[in-house]
């Protein structure tokens, strides 16, 4: 006979409900695009499945990108002017999110104060010199490794940034496990801060590096093995600055979580032109 389930103590509500798939995506597209998706859910359950499902935005917005470098080539734009197109495209489709963030980050870093003056620092409208230097550079290490992919073809360019993207999002996956704590107690970096198991996380992990074997076999055992490198690679660079981050921090920001996703995004991209 199975037991009775034993209800909650008093003064305490019930879990939520599982978050569907729906949920999560609508989490993952709402908060990581500026695509008109309405969030549904904002609690611990969504935020668990959308932090999961991260990845899938990502390459959403390659996808977009690719499909409008494509009539680009076609009509004669070069390789420079179709990456320039390729970076601006997901920066406007999610408002410069993340570019921000890695702005705010640089910032904060920078600044060399304490865990609560590097916060102040970050929060402030404004972008210092440490982090107009770092989006400068990233902004032209992506351009000119895209420009470099998309001189091989649009194919190959396409999916470059298709698995650099989603090498980017799945940056945030990680950080959402339950070993890293927020900075703060509001936010999105506490809104999904420890919202991912880390069997979960590293299961979609796993996922992403056999989808990118798939996506390099065109290019043969070189391609194969380079697509899946790029993406241990571009995690390896945000997990070295997310590790960083909650030293100094002591713990994980919404600003944080856009530098993670860029690093991880600009390393992929530059292992990608190698070879």
């Amino acid at each position: 006979m199975s037991e009775t389930p034993v209800p909650p103590p008093p003064g305490h509500p019930p879990p939520p409900p599982r978050a569907s798939p729906a949920d999560g995506l609508r989490f993952a597209f709402g908060t990581l695009t500026a695509l008109p998706v309405r969030v549904g859910r904002w609690d611990r359950a969504a935020a668990r499945a959308g932090m999961a499902a991260a990845p899938l935005a990502g390459l959403v917005l390659a996808l977009v990108a690719a499909a409008l470098a494509w009539p680009l080539l076609r009509l004669g734009a070069g390789p420079l002017l179709v990456a320039v197109v390729s970076v601006a495209v997901p920066a406007a489709l999610t408002r410069g999110l993340h570019l921000d963030g890695l702005a705010d980050t640089a910032d904060g870093l920078g600044s060399g104060r304490p865990p609560e003056g590097a916060l102040a620092v970050m929060k402030r409208s404004d972008i210092g010199p440490f982090g107009v230097v770092t989006l400068v550079l990233v902004l032209l290490a992506q351009v000119a490794a895209v420009a470099q992919l998309y001189g091989q073809g649009w194919a190959v360019g396409a999916t470059g940034t298709a698995v650099a993207a989603v090498t980017g999002r799945l940056a945030l996956t990680l950080a959402s496990r339950p070993s890293v704590p927020p900075a703060r107690p509001e936010g999105l970096g506490a809104a999904v801060a420890g919202t991912v198991p880390a069997g979960l996380a590293w299961a979609v992990t796993g996922a992403v590096l056999a989808v990118a074997v798939l996506a390099g076999l065109p290019d043969g055992v070189l391609g194969a093995v380079r697509a899946p490198l790029a993406v241990a690679v571009g995690l390896a660079a945000a997990e070295l600055l997310l590790r960083h981050t909650v030293r100094r921090f002591g713990g994980v920001t919404g600003d944080v979580f856009g530098a993670l996703e860029e690093t991880a995004l600009t390393a992929a991209l530059l292992v990608l032109t190698f070879g």
